[in-house]
């Protein structure tokens, strides 16, 4: 049988594909890289990442204005503290007759005031329902002009209150001794005050003038002698409570004598000044 012949085998051998060669994947090789060791962090303790955390410190304008705010406030309360407490200190060493004094001599002024607020009520109340209401805002013109002549002091008064008598033998009375009796009596509710033969206004000053004193120029001299109307229940308490007017004067050697009245005369006059400039809207 010859090789050409075509026999199962041979046409078996045809029908299969040759076998390729199997070649090997190209598989280039990665260079040898290897990681730098990471350097290692020293380990904080928990106080220096607090530090590390507060500072440097991040502040806002919103922050700053927050802590002025708190540092004013602060300093308000603590100023108010001390004042209090030097207050407290003063009366925690007086007297129970003294603290009772006080007591009553702040009560006095408290109800003083309410008077007066309730003549104002009155007052308003009496405008709104008066049938005349012109009448009566005349009525009140004139009884205000009248007031305000007495704290002027250019129209008399009189009414019940005080007289004081200072007797200076030693010539120790200064000119700030007699104005803080004027500032007690004004205090404690003085309406009219007149020392000697000068009337006490507003403006009123005292200075000293060699051995004697000045009232608004005027020379007087001992005894100094004041006339004050208002309530005598809160006149003479106000010149006599502990380290006031009359314990000053005794301990400059001056005495002063203290009487109630329930008639006080003040005639002193002032002289009514014409503005320079004013006018009313009818001139």
């Amino acid at each position: 049988m010859s090789d050409n012949e075509e026999t199962p085998e041979n046409r078996l051998r045809k029908e299969l594909p040759e076998e390729v060669p199997a070649t090997e994947p190209d598989v280039t090789a990665a260079p040898d890289v290897t990681a730098a060791p990471e350097e290692k962090q020293p380990s904080l303790t928990g106080r220096q990442r607090l530090v590390k955390g507060l500072w440097p410190p991040r502040i806002t304008r919103a922050q700053l204005i927050v802590a002025v705010l708190l540092f004013g406030l602060g300093f308000g309360l603590a100023v108010q503290v001390a004042s209090n407490s030097n207050s407290d200190s003063a009366l925690r060493g007086a007297r129970q007759e003294d603290l009772v004094r006080i007591l009553d001599e702040l009560d006095d002024r408290t109800q003083r005031l309410e008077d007066e607020k309730q003549g104002l009520e009155k007052q308003r109340d009496e405008l709104e329902n008066s049938s005349n209401q012109a009448e009566e805002a005349r009525k009140q013109t004139v009884e205000k002009e009248k007031q305000l002549g007495i704290l002027a002091g250019t129209v008399a008064a009189q009414g019940p209150g005080i007289t004081m008598t200072i007797e200076d033998t030693k010539g120790t009375v200064q000119a700030d001794m007699l104005l803080d009796a004027i500032q007690e009596l004004r205090a404690a509710g003085a309406e009219a005050i007149q020392v000697n033969d000068v009337r006490v206004v507003a403006n009123t000053y005292f200075t000293d003038s060699g051995k004697s004193v000045s009232v608004d120029g005027n020379k007087i001299n001992a005894p100094f002698r004041f006339k004050v109307i208002g309530k005598p229940a809160d006149l003479e308490p106000a010149l006599n409570i502990p380290g006031g007017v009359v314990q000053t004067l005794e301990k400059e050697q001056a005495t002063a004598a203290v009487e109630r009245s329930n008639k006080i005369v003040v005639d002193a006059l002032r002289a009514a000044k014409r503005p320079d400039y004013a006018r009313s809207p009818s001139q």
